[in-house]
């Protein structure tokens, strides 16, 4: 299971999964684009890795990496109740 986490301006979604047996979280990165249809990266928290990189430059990966940096604390902390909505009670 996927949960929506954040979608920035330029329509770029950052959605991850629940928290996986092996203590990882999953995050996708998703930029729709004309040409390919979409750019698409997966990161691995806690350890920031990241893996099957489509389309993206390594100035975008730095730029939604520093974002993931950000909020990883709560991307963690959702991916173990059910993601954003179920964990502010909507």
């Amino acid at each position: 299971m996927m949960y929506p986490f954040l979608q920035l301006d330029d329509n770029t979604e950052i959605v991850h999964s629940e928290m996986l047996p092996n203590g990882e979280v999953k995050v996708y990165v998703e930029k729709p684009d004309e040409k390919d249809c979409f750019h698409n990266a997966y990161c691995y928290l806690p350890s920031y890795r990241w893996e099957n990189i489509f389309g993206f430059s390594d100035e975008e990966i730095a730029k939604y990496q520093s974002i993931i940096e950000s909020v990883a604390h709560l991307i963690i902390e959702f991916s173990q109740c059910g993601g954003f909505d179920h964990a502010a009670n909507f």
